[in-house]
């Protein structure tokens, strides 16, 4: 059993910025991805990085906002977002996946963790 615990959530203003951090429990193997939830709405798929190369991928609203990235010497992985505007207020979840590339499909996520707040104020 995988465990994920993610931190860096918060409240930032229009245009600020947060890092999330996210440590599983299974170490460097697994595909990592982000993924948000915010109220009344489906869970979408943020951004992903392959455990092998680190290949990133990226929601189209994440392009040029948010990057992730891992550091498999920490066993963490991060998603560094900039310029948040309200849109992006959700609960934000890591997840880990045995599939190489699993890209946005969260079925192939097997692991979560449970999730961090994000508030951006306007």
């Amino acid at each position: 059993q995988v465990r994920l615990v993610e931190s860096g959530g918060g409240l930032v203003q229009t245009g600020g910025s947060l890092r999330l951090s996210c440590a599983p429990s299974g170490g460097t193997r697994y595909s990592m991805g982000w993924f948000r939830q915010a109220p009344g709405k489906e869970r979408e798929f943020v951004a992903t990085i392959s455990s092998s190369r680190g290949n990133p991928y990226y929601a189209d609203f994440a392009k040029g906002r948010f990057a992730i990235s891992r550091d498999n010497a920490k066993n963490m992985v991060y998603l560094q977002m900039n310029n948040l505007v309200p849109e992006d207020t959700a609960v934000y979840y890591c997840a880990a996946s045995d599939f190489t590339w699993p890209m946005t499909t969260k079925s192939r996520y097997a692991y979560w963790g449970q999730g961090t707040q994000v508030t951006v104020s306007s």
